[in-house]
């Protein structure tokens, strides 16, 4: 599975929470985390997406990928655990952290995998 294939619905889904956190409670730190990494991760799937499309990888997009995620899990988790609250903490410190395992797994593995090019 290729990254910007989770990427994309996972960066949606932060910049979503954020907006939804700022909406519900008008928590600026929210809008400014949960946006600011959401787009960060929407440009970092987009590019990995590009580059994909002309047969390459980018590893300037797994490394805005990964210390995204790897931001998100200490943050969110640092959070839970002084709430103890598992919405929105506790899934986004899980989800982050499972994201940042397959980013460093795609990075130990050399990236996408680029099929052979058809003739």
């Amino acid at each position: 599975m290729h990254d910007f294939c989770f990427t994309i619905p996972y960066g949606l889904l932060v910049l979503v929470g954020g907006i939804v956190g700022y909406a519900r409670r008008g928590s600026t730190a929210s809008l400014a985390g949960g946006a600011g990494s959401g787009l960060v991760l929407l440009l970092a799937g987009f590019v990995s997406l590009k580059a994909f499309e002309k047969r390459r990888n980018s590893y300037l997009a797994f490394g805005l990928e990964t210390v995204c995620a790897l931001a998100l899990t200490f943050v969110m988790g640092k959070r839970y655990l002084e709430t103890s609250k598992i919405m929105p903490a506790g899934v986004v410190a899980v989800l982050s952290a499972l994201m940042s395992l397959f980013y460093l797994y795609k990075i130990a593995t050399g990236g996408n995998h680029i099929p052979p090019k058809a003739d």
